[in-house]
């Protein structure tokens, strides 16, 4: 079932209005949607069931038919935390976050990092909602604001994880199994020049946990997405 995302202020009782002009155009001329079929709506914490009752040039009207929770979200919040990438990469690795179920990205400006990015784009926002509606998800990922590794707030965190090619013993799962009743999550992964030592030292100081991912060495992006697969999946 198609789906599309709206804010909670496009509800008013059993009727949803979809006004976004690109969206309309994407029902209308892509789907060809018309009166009388289903829709799926999300806005961030419930999912909706719905039925197309009226369509125009600047509007979708739909009737809810039916409000379910949201079942698709995972039960422990996961921030990931990525060294800024360059453009295409950086895009890739937001879009297969937020289908893997990662709650929050936080964009880092690190030591190695090459590209000079000062704040979020918007691009990413918009990333998101494209990847939410493939993904049938339910709550939109957060993008934060581009932070540096001593602003984040990492006694937030019941636990940290830190991918680092120089660890050669200590895995994921090791990590995981002894600690339980996990509430909050935070991974941080490197730039496309790798996390420096001084910052491992650094994150090992605020608690982190620095695991491998294995022998191979994996680019920033690949590394990003196994250990939010992985965690997503074993948490």
């Amino acid at each position: 079932m198609i789906t599309s995302f709206v804010e909670k202020s496009c509800i008013n009782g059993e009727i949803i209005e979809i006004s976004d002009k690109v969206e309309i155009n994407h029902m209308k001329n892509s789907f060809r949607l018309q009166l009388g079929d289903k829709l799926r709506v999300v806005d961030g914490e419930f999912e909706y069931i719905t039925e197309i009752i009226e369509i125009t040039k600047k509007e979708i009207l739909c009737k809810i038919i039916e409000k379910r929770e949201d079942e698709f979200s995972t039960k422990v919040e996961i921030h990931g935390g990525i060294g800024l990438l360059k453009n295409d990469k950086m895009e890739l690795v937001i879009q297969k976050l937020v289908e893997i179920g990662i709650s929050k990205i936080i964009p880092i400006e690190m030591e190695r990092t090459v590209v000079k990015i000062k704040e979020r784009k918007d691009k990413w926002n918009i990333i998101v909602k494209e990847s939410l509606k493939q993904c049938q998800a339910v709550k939109l990922t957060e993008i934060d604001e581009v932070k540096k590794l001593k602003e984040i707030p990492y006694e937030e965190y019941d636990l940290v994880l830190v991918p680092y090619e120089n660890e050669e013993d200590i895995k994921i799962s090791q990590v995981i199994k002894v600690n339980e009743k996990l509430g909050k999550v935070l991974f941080i992964v490197g730039s496309e020049g790798g996390i420096s030592e001084k910052e491992i030292e650094y994150l090992k100081s605020r608690g982190a946990k620095i695991v491998t991912l294995g022998k191979r060495i994996l680019r920033a992006e690949t590394a990003s997405i196994v250990v939010g697969g992985i965690l997503a999946n074993e948490i």
